[in-house]
């Protein structure tokens, strides 16, 4: 018998762990997972921004806790809460990570760093929460997925996992050079075949793994900025937050349950040219 798309799509009651939840992406796939009635567990290493951002919630249907990616302990009483509170961990999305931005009044002090001087602790720092830190948020949770029997996992990647950033979007004529940091490239790389290893190595314990890549999300950008982009994005424009939360609900519903190993690609083209 044909379900319904409310039926195929159908989140509810799913207990759903994001991390990074006080962030652009998080704050935004949070509030739209919760309004389709999943059961949230959030956590952040700003724990007072993360309250604010979802205070008048229902306590019943969220738990908010503070999460460091890089310490196990922080990820082990996470893990325990939402075992506690909800007996359970349906969903996991690794969304936690360190991103240089190019907002206006965003610090891109390390635009200007040539890959040959780009420093190397800043390079360790990137490795040990975007790599490192998202294997031991991802071991500790499929411990309890294998456990079940279930599971789904859903990866932050970006358009840098799969191409170079273009200079030409980041350098204005008469300032000082820039591009996206090498960093950021570097370490989002690793997501798509991190995506694929898991997805082949439990999918027999009921484990499904996949990837979204976003990019150019309007966050008060400088109009300069916009407007190189719109040269080199074959729709023309920046992306709507609004616009990924069609993919999460996707590759966390049942409507992509034969699909697993993938990274979803959702950039206005970007990678297509």
């Amino acid at each position: 018998m044909s379900r319904t798309s409310s039926e195929i799509f159908d989140i509810n009651n799913k207990v759903i762990c994001l991390t990074g939840a006080a962030g652009l992406i998080g704050t935004t796939i949070a509030n739209t997972l919760y309004a389709n009635g999943a059961k949230l567990v959030l956590g952040d290493v700003n724990l007072e921004k993360l309250k604010k951002q979802f205070s008048g919630f229902d306590i019943n249907q969220m738990l908010l806790m503070p999460l460091d990616i890089t310490n196990q302990s922080s990820i082990a009483e996470l893990v325990n809460a939402a075992k506690q509170k909800f007996g359970r961990i349906d969903v996991l999305i690794n969304n936690a990570a360190i991103d240089a931005k190019f907002e206006k009044d965003s610090n891109t002090e390390l635009a200007s760093v040539d890959f040959a001087d780009f420093p190397l602790d800043k390079l360790q720092h990137s490795i040990d929460v975007n790599i490192t830190g998202t294997i031991k948020m991802t071991q500790a949770v499929v411990k309890l997925m294998i456990a079940q029997k279930s599971g789904n996992i859903v990866n932050l990647a970006s358009t840098y996992s799969l191409v170079a950033a273009n200079p030409g979007l980041y350098f204005n004529e008469g300032e000082s050079f820039k591009n996206k940091p090498m960093d950021y490239l570097v370490t989002k790389s690793f997501i798509p075949n991190f995506t694929r290893y898991l997805a082949t190595h439990y999918a027999k314990d009921g484990i499904r793994c996949n990837a979204i890549a976003p990019h150019a999300i309007d966050n008060n950008h400088p109009e300069s900025f916009k407007n190189k982009l719109k040269q080199f994005s074959p729709l023309g424009r920046m992306s709507d937050r609004s616009e990924f939360e069609g993919a999460f609900i996707y590759l966390i519903s049942d409507a992509s349950s034969y699909m697993t190993g993938h990274t979803m690609v959702v950039d206005g083209g970007w990678t297509a040219w």
